[in-house]
């Protein structure tokens, strides 16, 4: 009985610390996936030089990062100001043309006009409350990247210590077999973080070379914007769909109605060939497995799931595939004997 209620109270702990715990599991996805990286970087050096200390090959990566992020944002941001800023110059004209299609086809019965859009738009108080809501989230997910990549950080710069003291709680005849297990933890999950990267690479050469076919302006920026929200699972692509179309309705509504087919083309290959086979490739994951990670991470938990489906299915596959190698090596023994 007393069994029971321990093993209740720590799953209401569990519970209360779920935000904690995601966290430090993608802090520690992270830290693994980025160790082989950290230590080619610290044997980067002439032979027989010391090699880097580990804190600066970490700081390389992360400046690194840093500032490919702020040189595509100076690429990206001010022509999208200035599409925007166009775009709402001609926003009249485009929403008068598009009511004219609606009430043509008999889908709108008359023309909207300013005083009854506002009417009909939320009342102060709800705005109020989404605007607060929207902040309030945005602002807890700054902090939760930050303590993600401090953690990160951390973990990679103690990974040696931390990894022995996790070590010491198997047998020592155990010990060289878990270092085994886990540095192929760590070359799979590193081997999804390049899978990321190529990804993106392709959706946004992809996205390039169609933008451009299309006559849709600022078709290298947009591409760049592509490229980031293939990064992010379920509403990357969507997000980065928006400015795509955006850009493309400053040409004419039919470019815009081109490029939305375009992307979605690109979104329905990318969801059911290109990610399965890449991610297969990259982490010798079968693409059954990873569409089925895919929606189960999804299902649980969102976004965040569907990003860590992939790096988690291919350590529960690691760490099954050790458990089965170890039966049939003890059935074989008995056997033998």
């Amino acid at each position: 009985m007393a069994a029971v209620a321990l093993g209740a109270l720590v799953l209401v702990a569990l519970y209360f610390a779920r935000d904690a715990i995601l966290i430090t599991y993608i802090s520690v996805v992270l830290a693994t996936g980025l160790g082989p990286f950290v230590h080619r970087i610290e044997r980067a050096v002439p032979e027989g030089a010391r090699a880097l200390p580990r804190w600066f090959a970490i700081l390389i990566i992360y400046a690194t990062v840093i500032l490919l992020a702020t040189i595509c944002g100076l690429l990206i941001v001010p022509p999208l100001i200035d599409q925007a800023q166009d775009l709402w110059q001609r926003a009249p004209r485009l929403l008068d043309q598009g009511q004219e299609f609606l009430i043509r086809h008999h889908l709108l019965n008359h023309h909207i006009t300013l005083e009854e859009a506002v009417q009909s738009a939320p009342g102060p108080k709800d705005t109020v409350g989404t605007i607060t809501s929207a902040l309030t989230l945005a602002f807890g997910s700054i902090i939760a990247i930050i303590t993600c990549l401090i953690l990160t950080f951390y973990l990679l710069v103690d990974s040696d210590a931390l990894f022995a003291g996790f070590a010491r709680l198997f047998p020592r005849s155990e010990r060289p077999r878990v270092e085994e297990v886990a540095d192929k933890i760590s070359r799979k999950v590193s081997a999804w973080l390049s899978g990321q990267l190529i990804l993106g690479g392709v959706i946004g050469v992809t996205s390039a070379i169609g933008l451009y076919l299309l006559g849709v302006p600022y078709f290298y920026v947009l591409a760049l914007v592509t490229a980031f929200g293939e990064m992010i699972p379920m509403v990357g692509p969507i997000l980065s769909a928006i400015p795509c179309i955006a850009v493309a309705l400053t040409v004419s509504p039919r470019t815009a109605i081109f490029t939305a087919l375009y992307l979605l083309a690109q979104q329905q290959l990318e969801a059911h060939i290109l990610v399965p086979k890449i991610m297969s490739r990259q982490v010798g994951v079968s693409a059954v497995t990873v569409i089925i990670a895919l929606l189960t991470g999804a299902s649980l938990l969102g976004i965040l799931g569907a990003l860590l489906a992939v790096p988690t299915a291919a350590i529960i596959q690691v760490v099954i595939q050790e458990l089965l190698d170890e039966r049939d090596r003890r059935v074989d023994e008995s056997l033998i004997r």
